[in-house]
């Protein structure tokens, strides 16, 4: 895996991260640095993993001491996270989440409306 390999995966985690979480900066080491807390603690050690191997790739020497397969196996665990739901998943996350919040908002309205009529003598 070169330096240029490594580079590309931080860069591609980065733009992940401002397509999902909305976090500007450059590179992925400042995008961590201001929108990390937003991620899970696993996700958030893999992709700080990343950037200081991406660190340590701009020098030939610390390119050697790499581990090539956990720089994989981080990359995996940041893109399984921050890649983005297909449409009908989108669509259907959605449509979810509003009918919990109607259903919240019914369940609230109706305790409320049991408590003033208890409150009037109704019941």
């Amino acid at each position: 895996m070169s330096a240029i390999t490594i580079q590309q995966m931080a860069d591609r985690v980065a733009g992940l991260m401002e397509d999902r979480l909305h976090v500007r900066g450059k590179g992925l080491d400042e995008k961590l640095r201001r929108g990390g807390r937003r991620l899970p603690r696993r996700v958030r050690r893999a992709a700080r993993e990343l950037a200081t191997a991406a660190e340590m790739a701009h020098n030939p020497r610390l390119l050697a001491q790499i581990n090539q397969e956990r720089v994989a196996e981080v990359y995996d665990i940041c893109l399984r996270h921050l890649s983005p739901l297909g449409a009908s998943a989108r669509r259907r996350s959605m449509l979810a989440a509003i009918l919990a919040q109607v259903g919240f908002a019914v369940v609230v309205v109706a305790g409320l409306a049991f408590v003033v009529m208890k409150v009037r003598g109704a019941l």
